[in-house]
């Protein structure tokens, strides 16, 4: 089914733009559930914020009071209010997004829930900011749509694939806007993790009611590839793993789990990966001994025909279960791989057989008028940040964060570093706008870019882009330092 990119109202970019961690009130007002409403109301005067964030012995966000909270409760009990404890005030749980979600996220699940406080939380729960009603008045309409909020009360097949329908019209009104490719693909990535996150959890509640049970043994489902990188656009398909604290015997339930997962995923249009990297293949769910055995392989017997296949598992990043095992799991990965140069190289060496699509004189290369962007352009730009990041340790997954974090490591020079994040900027916006344009011809997208089409500053703009990729590949061990 190609959709209609015909948007169906005026879109506002702003949510779009930015995420939580942008725009929330910092640090938050926060207390222990054991003191006194008198004490949180004291606290919120002096500091002037609206709400006190509750925490447990932990440090992991509790509950929350907020001024109509306390309002409400002395209303209704008087002085004698003032003398109880946040435990018995708080709402709880409270709602709560992490702080790289995009803004459109908290306001949908605001406006549901009827709430004017959302928490803003890092990967562990902890708190680290607040949004407010005052933090959307920087948008100028409240016509976005919601895609990530219809994803969380997802019931079936067709209502996951009407929030996939509806990518490529929020994607063109984006582009309109000038968003950058590189935050439209993070907007993308972000619904396909939503929809396995919605996906797992009403599998998993067909498998309890089908008489499997509940889960035998904890596990972390894992999205892998561009995806789990943030920069998938408009012609993705699956691309996930899981990984379980079980063993042999508890494998059935995980196996009619992938199944049922990953075909209810295909129905909803996040279609089957033809490479099979897919929780219902034995190879890609795994107990974490398992793992750590696979991963062994990998990295201290590798081959380059398996190299291809593998490397997105670097990307991985957790959407659902037990997320203390996704990261253990992600942190023996990134050890071992780490510890091998002679992985590092083949790697690196990878990249440089990827080859170059600039022919004679700066032109560039077609087959049918058309050239693989995503081959030439994009694979040897993610794969050289992921090889360089294994070595150097980093845990980001993004292309950019990957590059970033070399930079402030000083293994990347800041003028390398402009110039790979414009090269990738290039080439993800000239894939991202034939897709659209395919989509609106009734094509179905792929990954190859017709330059012939573009205007001639970004013919040019695309060309310097396979310039700098180019020399990235044939200079692997001087474009960075070590």
């Amino acid at each position: 089914m190609i959709p209609d990119l015909a948007p169906a109202a005026k879109l506002d970019s702003y949510p779009y733009r930015h995420r939580l961690s942008d725009v929330m009130a910092r640090p938050p007002v926060t207390a222990e559930a054991a003191i006194t409403l008198a004490k949180a109301c004291g606290i919120m005067t002096e500091t002037g914020a609206s709400s006190v964030l509750v925490l447990d012995a932990d440090g992991v966000l509790a509950g929350i009071v907020t001024e109509t909270d306390a309002v409400a409760r002395i209303a209704h009990h008087g002085a004698a209010a003032l003398s109880l404890p946040l435990s018995e005030i708080m709402a709880a749980p409270a709602h709560s997004l992490e702080g790289d979600c995009f803004l459109y996220m908290a306001l949908a699940r605001m406006e549901r829930f009827g709430i004017r406080h959302m928490a803003v939380t890092d990967a562990a729960g902890r708190p680290i900011g607040v949004i407010t009603p005052r933090h959307l008045l920087k948008m100028r309409s409240r016509q976005a749509v919601m895609i990530g909020d219809e994803v969380a009360q997802a019931l079936s097949a067709e209502d996951l694939a009407r929030s996939r329908h509806a990518l490529p019209a929020l994607a063109a009104e984006l582009r309109q806007e000038d968003v950058p490719a590189r935050t439209i693909a993070g907007v993308i990535s972000g619904v396909v993790r939503d929809m396995t996150r919605r996906g797992a959890g009403l599998i998993e509640e067909q498998l309890a009611a089908d008489g499997w049970g509940p889960p035998p043994a904890p596990y972390a489902l894992l999205v892998l590839g561009s995806a789990g990188r943030g920069e998938s656009l408009l012609a993705f398909d699956q691309d996930n793993a899981l990984v379980h604290r079980g063993d042999a015997a508890t494998d059935a339930w995980f196996a009619e789990f992938g199944a049922r997962l990953n075909a209810l995923l295909d129905a909803a249009g996040i279609y089957f990966c033809k490479g099979d990297v897919m929780v219902r293949n034995p190879v890609w769910r795994r107990s974490l001994e398992g793992w750590r055995e696979e991963i062994k392989s990998w990295v201290f017997q590798p081959q380059m025909e398996t190299l291809l296949k593998v490397d997105i598992f670097f990307d991985m990043v957790f959407v659902h279960g037990d997320r203390a095992l996704a990261t253990e799991l992600r942190d023996e990965t990134l050890r071992m791989a780490g510890n091998s140069a002679f992985f590092q190289q083949l790697m690196e060496q990878n990249i440089a057989r990827i080859g170059s699509p600039l022919g004679w004189f700066g032109r560039l290369s077609t087959q049918a008028g058309r050239l693989d962007a995503k081959k030439f352009g994009l694979l040897p730009l993610v794969s050289t940040a992921r090889a360089r990041a294994i070595g150097a340790g980093v845990t980001a997954v993004s292309t950019e964060g990957r590059f970033r974090a070399l930079a402030e490591m000083g293994k990347l020079h800041p003028d390398d570093l402009a110039s790979l994040l414009a090269a990738h900027e290039a080439i993800l916006a000239a894939l991202l706008d034939q897709q659209l344009s395919d989509i609106k011809a009734g094509y179905t997208p792929g990954t190859k870019i017709a330059p012939a089409a573009l205007p001639a500053t970004e013919r040019n703009r695309l060309k310097r882009a396979f310039q700098r990729i180019k020399l990235l590949s044939a200079m692997q061990s001087t474009v960075m330092s070590v």
